[in-house]
């Protein structure tokens, strides 16, 4: 612990000793008494704004505690918040912190240490922490919005009876300072003192502007001041015992802190998420679903529906769906009937393959391991365009209640709109306007569906959906499903809209005992904000209570508004208005008057987010998956109760899950790394069996591919002894015969530190094996930097193939337990992988002026083709892409990939 040692003690000399020392005066009363001094913390990191007073009030508290008998430790190191170190203490102030300073296990810490009966202070900027972690909010008491310059301005003293406020003379204290305005104020504090916004200027909260406040908060005591900016407040006496008295109302009675009350349980080992590759180089896969006997069904975006049998691990191709697969299209979604052990039923969202652009849910009977074609039914259409990309979404998932959801993508083309709102209503650019789809009443795009299927094929559209108060049983092909049905604010619309305004809600999750309804939406591209246009685009995880319109494409994030803009005259008008959207479209054939816009629930951008931290930065691409309630499964495969009711979302482009904290009123809580020991490859769709575990899909690295790490895996938390994590590597995987392989097992973790046998099998008859071993040490250095062990045998396993063939090398680490794990490698030999490069004759290769003329040739030379130059390898076999960085322009955007992607789909198309 790197915990300040500025401390005072009460050490053990004779009494009389101790009168003599005036030193230690103030400590003799407690010692007579037999009680321990109270002893706080002063917690000063900064991630954002730091104050230059730090240094000057962490002396000036200091000093003041000693003075009256209060033991003080200072810090900025966040790994001193563990409980075994918060038991401690009576108090933990946040002296002037900014930002995310806790990680999410420091965070669960100190909400334990509040709970059990902790203290708290906040001074100045305490508001202007943590704004990702709702219940520190609640705790501070309001979070930091803005501030005018430095002025005098009139406090109002509001309670006198309180020991921050007793000494203030009066009703009105009068002094210069740095005066905060605030959001999320919580209602339930005590406030202290109130400022006058007509005694200065740039006060936003109105008549009753709080500046310092306490309550008792989950368990705990908390104060907050507004006051101390400058390095003057600390020298100037009614301030400081102004504080003074809030970290005493803090301290309380020095009751013994009880862990037993703490509502917040302690935070798993991460290390103990265990995941188990099932099967590797899927193509494409999208959804997935599990049958009551265990197997596990998927579907590849190109049409295969597969099965996976865990009893003899086998995965088979259950039927092969003709589907139109350009573009985003395809097979998209799969879901079985909640009565599938008696009706067999499965339901499928494709793209038909027929001339007629409409994507279908239909129904099939799925018995016997394989898919009944000719059972057919089908439930509705989404009609489309097939002229351009993209946004199909696809989802299908069931509630409680027997309700299919289907989400549906935009169907629009982002490219033409520089990341901003796609709203282009120039004759003939219906495609690159989502007004048409998302925006619009009478469309099925842009939006997810709420419908209760019926035996016949007919469906209810549920009382409460977005614009029918009574429940409407239809009939797709029927005239009155094509109808428009009107809510009582008299907007039309079709009657199986539950959420419009949707971008590309890909992925969406039902939280039943809430009844809410989650989803993850995919975001527009922009880097940055344009005055101009609107906001940086953001990818948003969303939460509906009830139906409603989510904004797309009119706003992203929480409400940011885009401009109304003209894409032929390039002329910019007002920002939309999320509480009155107006669809003027002409491609619109619904209501023009939209219910109000409802704001993201989660939303992040490209670059760092100050709302949610934790999300990092880059490519971005958010998905909702389940939420995990521990007592629908048994106790010893189940996740900890920690996970108990909290949201699991993910990242396909970031590779991160996070576990989400909701408040018992929906609202988000705090949000904390998911298995974060694991490592992915784009998840693309999740499920939770019977016993707690979760399946996943992973895409894989490649986009519109098959790929090697495209894998269907499965993740359990163990609870005893975790099995070892193999890791197998190669210098290289393809080369004419006879080839030498080196293989590297180095990699290999086991956090239970047992000794480990490896066992390789090289695919040809022949292995290598190690008796049991230690896993040799790194070499000193950084983490994240540190060099494998000089001669480590791990690293040097090599091996001769002599006949051409295609071989999988499996790696087998068994610990002492018996417990074992595999990882696998495919060895190709017999061709020799093409030699490709570039030549720039000579110029740089990096960058190059505005205006150069950059002449190049590709070099492509294969020992067994021979090369493009000599005409043996044709250029027609040679793809190629180029991305260039603009000045100024976001570097995400070739992180992106999309138009990159789209070119090598068309032509794995014409060369697989």
């Amino acid at each position: 612990m790197r915990t300040s040692r500025n401390t005072f003690f009460v050490p053990k000399f004779n009494i009389r000793l101790l009168l003599c020392l005036p030193l230690f005066a103030l400590f003799l009363l407690s010692s007579c008494a037999d009680k321990t001094p109270p002893r706080i913390l002063i917690f000063s990191k900064t991630a954002g704004y730091r104050h230059a007073c730090i240094p000057t009030a962490t002396a000036a508290l200091r000093q003041m505690c000693y003075q009256n008998g209060i033991a003080v430790d200072t810090t900025e190191e966040a790994e001193d918040f563990t409980e075994n170190n918060l038991k401690r203490y009576n108090a933990v102030v946040f002296l002037c912190t900014t930002g995310d300073v806790l990680s999410p296990t420091q965070e669960a810490d100190f909400e334990r240490y509040i709970q059990a009966g902790g203290g708290f202070v906040g001074i100045h900027s305490a508001t202007d922490t943590e704004y990702g972690w709702g219940w520190f909010g609640g705790l501070v008491g309001a979070y930091f919005t803005s501030h005018p310059e430095q002025q005098t301005a009139t406090l109002h003293v509001e309670n006198h009876e309180h020991p921050a406020t007793k000494h203030l003379k009066g009703n009105d204290w009068v002094r210069f300072d740095e005066w905060y305005n605030f959001k999320n104020i919580n209602p339930n504090t005590n406030v202290l003192l109130t400022i006058d916004e007509k005694s200065y200027k740039g006060g936003t909260n109105g008549d009753t502007h709080p500046m310092s406040w306490y309550h008792e908060y989950d368990g705990g005591r908390a104060f907050y001041t507004a006051l101390g900016h400058t390095n003057e407040s600390y020298a100037e006496p009614d301030f400081m015992k102004h504080v003074l008295g809030g970290i005493k109302y803090a301290i309380g009675k020095q009751k013994r802190l009880d862990y037993t009350a703490c509502r917040t349980p302690e935070q798993p080992d991460p290390t103990r998420f265990v995941k188990t590759v099932i099967v590797n180089e899927l193509t494409e896969p999208m959804e997935l679903d599990m049958f009551p006997d265990g197997k596990i069904i998927f579907i590849e975006r190109r049409g295969n529906i597969k099965l996976y049998n865990p009893a003899t691990g086998l995965v088979t191709i259950a039927h092969r769906l003709p589907v139109y697969s350009e573009q985003e299209d395809g097979l998209m979604g799969l879901a079985l009937d909640p009565n599938y052990a008696e009706n067999n039923w499965i339901y499928l969202y494709y793209s038909s393959p027929s001339d007629e652009a409409v994507n279908i849910l239909s129904r099939f009977i799925f018995r016997g391991d394989s898919l009944d074609r000719a059972s057919e039914k089908v439930i509705l259409q989404v009609a489309v365009q097939r002229q351009e990309c993209c946004h199909t979404g696809g989802c299908i998932e069931f509630d409680a209640e027997g309700n299919l959801f289907l989400s549906t993508g935009d169907n629009t083309n982002p490219f033409a709109s520089e990341g901003y709102g796609p709203m282009d209503e120039s004759p003939g650019r219906s495609p690159w306007d989502a007004q048409k789809s998302s925006a619009n009443t009478n469309d099925l795009r842009g939006k997810i569906l709420r419908i209760k299927p019926l035996a016949d094929g007919s469906y209810i559209c549920p009382a409460g959906n977005l614009f029918n108060q009574n429940a409407i049983t239809l009939q797709w092909g029927s005239p009155e499903s094509k109808q428009m049905t009107t809510n009582s604010q008299q907007q039309s619309g079709r009657p199986e809209i539950y959420v419009m305004g949707c971008r590309n809600p890909y992925r969406i999750s039902i939280d039943d005992r809430r009844k809410l309804l989650f989803w993850g939406e995919v975001g527009p591209d922009a880097g940055e904000p344009d005055s101009t246009r609107g906001p940086a685009g953001h990818d948003e995880v969303n939460r509906a209570r009830a139906a409603g319109f989510f904004g797309w494409p009119y706003f992203v994030g929480n409400n940011k508004p885009y401009r109304d803009y003209n894409f032929a005259t390039k002329a910019s008008g007002n920002p939309f208005d999320p509480l009155h959207p107006i669809n003027n479209s002409p491609n619109n054939t619904g209501s023009r008057e939209l219910p109000p816009a409802q704001p993201a629930f989660i939303w992040y951008p490209y670059g760092n987010s100050p709302e949610f931290p934790l999300v990092g930065n880059g490519g971005r691409n958010a998905m909702a998956g389940p939420i995990y309630y521990c007592d629908e499964y048994p106790a010893e495969t189940r996740l900890p109760d920690y996970y108990d009711g909290k949201l699991i979302t993910y990242d396909w482009m970031r590779n991160w899950m996070m576990a989400v904290t909701i408040d018992s009123s929906g609202n988000f809580s705090r949000m904390e790394n998911f298995a974060d020991s694991l490592r992915f490859s784009r998840p693309m769709d999740m499920i939770v069996d019977k016993n707690g575990t979760i399946w996943l899909l992973e895409y894989g690295t490649q986009w519109f591919s098959s790929n090697v790490d495209a894998r269907l895996s499965r993740i359990d938390y163990v609870r005893g002894n975790r099995p070892p994590i193999p890791s197998l590597q190669v210098d290289k995987k393809a080369g004419s015969a006879p080839l030498e392989v080196v293989f590297r097992a180095s990699g290999t973790k086991d956090y239970d530190k047992d000794r480990l046998k490896f066992e390789l099998d090289f695919g040809d008859d022949t292995k290598w094996e190690s008796d049991f071993m230690r896993l040799p040490t790194l070499q000193a250095g950084l983490s994240n930097n540190a060099k494998p062990l000089k001669n480590n045998p791990l690293d040097s396993i090599s091996h001769i193939y002599q006949k051409p063939g295609n071989y999988e090398a499996i790696l087998k680490v068994t610990d002492q337990s018996g417990v074992f794990k595999t990882a696998k490698i495919k060895i190709n030999v017999g061709n020799e992988p093409p030699v490709v490069h570039w030549n720039f004759g000579g110029k740089n290769r990096s960058f190059y002026q505005p205006g150069d003329i950059l002449n190049y040739q590709l070099i492509v030379e294969d020992t067994e083709d021979g090369s493009l130059q000599s005409g043996r390898i044709s250029a027609a076999s040679v793809a190629t892409t180029i991305d260039y960085l603009e000045t100024g322009f976001d570097i995400t955007s070739i992180a992106q990939g999309h138009k990159a992607a789209m070119q090598q789909a068309e032509y794995a198309k014409g060369k697989s």
